[in-house]
């Protein structure tokens, strides 16, 4: 009698997985069974672009207006291929931690983060022809990024696909190749599901063509629908944060303050990187990510590294602590913690957005010193300079003939040379140039050359 009880409890072994995810219960079941004849209230907002910051600015946003409206459901359209992954998981962290229970519509694809973060919802409903997984990390150019970082992938996969009553080793099988699940995958493969599949293995509780039909499976028999507008603004923001975009700003920043340091006075360059900085902060502050003490370690940067160039001979400390603190406040912008705790934020979003600032910053330097070098010797560019030579043979001259008669004689640094200042020759003061490396004050000096209304001098 038992081993005909085994045979038939293996016999349907397979029907009841089948089932799993449409007979398993959830907030939405509960829901409805409690409110019969109710009209209830859906939330619905879209993600049908790459996930990146914008989609969590969408995300955090759909939450707080369906709190506020006192929803009963939020339905999330999603369509996308996949994205970063410090994103995807603080758009699931904030779905698990919502007390509106979150249904996910795929249309399409749900490919990589997309995938994580449908797992995270109540209920899961697919297009016909519809995919689901695919979530092996991956860098920009598409390589397969080394398995500490894979090792964090499978554990929220798991980990999500838990909380939800999911199968946490197929949840971890879209990550891992080697995992291999007998009838589901073989080592080897990443798992990605049909629409029909991920209904038979619970990660799906039905097909629908549109809202309307999927609305009708849920079992909802009345309901209103308010879609998420975004305002101007809102779109504004989610331009400004993007990754490229924020990339964009702060090269303009840097290349702004670089060019201002080569010029004198107070110019184009100067206000070009103020305008960038208010650009780049302003709508993560707005978005609560970047914080006072944020903004306040970036222009504490700033003023070391002046002090550094201005005040103080050579490059030292200062400077090294301006631009530590320079990068630390534009990267720091970019991560969702709450002021000094990072309780709950991901290293890897951290580490991102630290390699997205050096990345820039060492750009904006290369393309600043060679646009400095060669933006006005093209032939484009050339036009806005002069380019008669006014020869001295034929009796040009800028300045009286007897400041010629200043070369090889010696004198004192009036100021820092960087490379220019003053010098003081026989008591007077000249604009002066170094011609190899900086000059401290006081230093003694002699003249090599006199051009351009100014003498070259070197360290006596």
């Amino acid at each position: 009698m038992r081993i005909k009880g085994l045979i038939l409890m293996l016999m349907l072994m397979p029907v009841l997985h089948v089932n799993a995810g449409a007979d398993r219960a959830d907030r939405i079941s509960q829901l409805i069974e409690t409110s019969p004849g109710k009209t209830f209230l859906v939330y619905k907002y879209d993600i049908k672009e790459n996930i990146a910051p914008p989609s969590r600015y969408r995300t955090q946003r759909a939450f707080e207006e369906a709190d506020s409206l006192n929803a009963d459901v939020i339905l999330l359209h999603l369509n996308t291929y996949g994205g970063t992954v410090n994103d995807a998981d603080s758009i699931r962290t904030r779905i698990m931690q919502s007390r509106i229970p979150v249904m996910v519509f795929i249309d399409n694809n749900a490919a990589s983060a997309g995938a994580l973060i449908s797992i995270a919802a109540d209920r899961i409903y697919m297009r016909p022809g519809g995919n689901i997984g695919a979530a092996t990390v991956v860098d920009q150019t598409g390589e397969v990024v080394p398995d500490k970082f894979q090792s964090y992938m499978r554990s929220i996969m798991r980990s999500t696909a838990e909380a939800k009553d999911r199968d946490p080793d197929i949840a971890q099988a879209m990550v891992d190749p080697s995992i291999e699940i007998e009838g589901v995958i073989e080592a080897g493969k990443v798992l990605t599901f049909t629409a029909s599949e991920a209904m038979r293995w619970g990660f799906a509780e039905g097909m629908a063509d549109n809202i309307e039909e999927l609305m009708d499976i849920a079992g909802f028999q009345q309901y209103d629908i308010i879609e998420q507008q975004l305002t101007l603004t809102d779109r504004i923001i989610q331009f400004l944060i993007s990754p490229f975009v924020s990339a964009i700003l702060i090269m303009l920043i840097l290349g702004g303050i670089y060019f201002e340091l080569q010029t004198p006075g107070i110019g184009f360059p100067i206000l070009a990187a103020i305008s960038a900085a208010l650009l780049y902060f302003a709508p993560l502050y707005i978005e609560g990510l970047a914080s006072h003490y944020e903004i306040a370690l970036f222009v504490l940067g700033i003023i070391l590294i002046a002090v550094e160039l201005f005040a103080i001979p050579g490059f030292g400390v200062t400077g090294v602590l301006g631009a530590i603190f320079v990068i630390s406040g534009l990267a720091l912008a970019m991560v969702g913690n709450e002021g000094f705790d990072f309780t709950g934020v991901p290293l890897s979003e951290v580490l991102v957005s630290f390699l997205i600032v050096i990345i820039a910053f060492f750009v904006s330097l290369t393309t600043s010193f060679y646009l400095g070098q060669k933006l006005f010797s093209t032939s484009r560019f050339g036009e806005l300079a002069l380019s008669t030579v006014q020869e001295t043979s034929s009796g040009y001259t800028s300045a009286d003939a007897t400041m010629k008669t200043l070369v090889g004689k010696t004198g004192v640094a009036f100021t820092m040379l960087r490379p220019s200042g003053k010098v003081e020759i026989d008591d007077d003061i000249y604009d002066a140039t170094a011609l190899t490396g900086f000059i401290d004050k006081g230093d003694a000096v002699r003249i090599v050359k006199y051009e351009t209304s100014q003498v070259f001098v070197v360290k006596a």
